[in-house]
């Protein structure tokens, strides 16, 4: 059996070598060039977002029996295709959903503290109320900030209980976090949600974070919006049109980065995993290697704290696991040089809090840090 996977995929080689047996039939490729050819003689193929599964790139090959992508998205994938060929298709549904939200709770925390805004009185809508948006509103929940969902699909299903709001009522919060597909059809297709005309409607203290899909946001419309002098605060880690950027965007906002938000090392081993466990079943396999065996300890892996547990420890705790501010300094230095695919090929290594172990002192306890994610003791 040869298996080819993108070679951002942590832990590939440890996982897929328990099924495989021969490790020299686990071969690694870089997900924005792969070719047909290369993809001839494969019978697994394992891929992320920059990939393009369709009909031209498996044009030659006959044997294929099994795509995953160890992403959250699927667009990249023509799913139609792959069942006409009878050929199993895997995603890896919330394998970063922590990852993303805890870049947006980096992000809050950054703003929070150049801004001198007090996170406590700000409301955040979230536009999408998938396993990322949820992940998100559970960590807003800990630290008793107000949000609210617009997520319409989910609404309309009747499966889900929660209380949804309108997107105009989502407007109206001080941060609005997009976590949505990209969609191009129906009644709440995605494609340039927030148009020239929606981010007109916007306010000069408002926050705009989009960690989902760059064309999401019409870019051009936003660029000139900023250039017009509009005070919009923006957070943009995707970007329309990747790898291709609109660079003179970028000196208009906060933060920038290179669409890592779910660039966690537990996020993007996570879908590895999830993958590796979606084989094990078309295989009639028990699966035998966990991720948690995989993981190393971080330099940083437990802290005590004895004082009250109030915003500036809680900013102090989430930035000693993850400052953003550093990748959005890599961004601005090195994406003329380096170029937008090298900075993600190689993005140094983030964890997540749940990498640190957090003590409270008895006479100061609170279940913040705990409720955010950070380990129990």
């Amino acid at each position: 059996m040869k298996i080819l996977f993108d070679e951002n995929m942590p832990y590939a080689k440890e996982f897929f070598s328990d099924i495989c047996g021969d490790s020299t039939q686990i071969q690694s490729f870089s997900g924005r060039h792969l070719t047909s050819q290369q993809v001839a003689d494969a019978d697994v193929l394992l891929v992320r977002s920059i990939t393009q599964v369709n009909e031209a790139l498996l044009s030659e090959n006959t044997q294929l029996s099994f795509v995953g992508t160890a992403t959250i998205g699927m667009d990249h994938i023509e799913q139609d295709y792959l069942a006409k060929r009878n050929i199993a298709f895997h995603s890896a549904p919330g394998c970063n959903a922590i990852s993303v939200a805890e870049y947006v709770l980096s992000s809050l925390v950054v703003l929070a503290e150049r801004y001198l805004l007090d996170l406590s009185t700000l409301s955040v809508g979230i536009v999408g109320g998938g396993n990322t948006g949820t992940r998100l509103s559970e960590k807003l929940a800990a630290l008793g900030i107000t949000h609210k969902i617009c997520d319409p699909l989910l609404e309309a299903s009747g499966h889900d209980k929660r209380a949804f709001v309108s997107l105009d009522e989502v407007l109206n919060c001080d941060v609005i976090s997009l976590h949505v597909p990209k969609t191009t059809t129906g009644e709440h297709a995605t494609y340039h949600l927030f148009n020239a005309q929606r981010l007109a409607q916007l306010s000069d203290k408002q926050i705009l974070i989009s960690a989902c899909r760059g064309e999401v946001i019409d870019n051009q419309a936003l660029l000139a919006l900023k250039k017009a002098g509009h005070g919009l605060k923006l957070v943009l880690d995707v970007w329309e049109g990747e790898p291709e950027v609109l660079t003179p965007l970028i000196e208009h906002t906060e933060i920038a980065t290179a669409h890592i938000a779910g660039y966690s090392l537990e996020g993007k081993a996570r879908g590895t995993e999830m993958l590796y466990q979606a084989l094990c079943r078309k295989l009639g396999k028990l699966p035998s290697i966990q991720l948690s065996h995989l993981l190393p300890k971080t330099s940083i892996a437990d802290i005590s704290v004895t004082e009250k547990i109030d915003q500036s420890l809680v900013n102090n705790l989430v930035k000693i696991v993850y400052d953003v501010r550093r990748d959005d300094k890599i961004f601005r230095q090195q994406l003329a040089i380096e170029g937008f695919d090298s900075l993600r090929k190689n993005y140094p290594v983030r964890r997540e809090f749940s990498s640190v172990t957090v003590t409270i002192s008895p006479e100061v306890y609170s279940d913040v840090p705990h409720r955010l994610g950070f380990n129990r003791a």
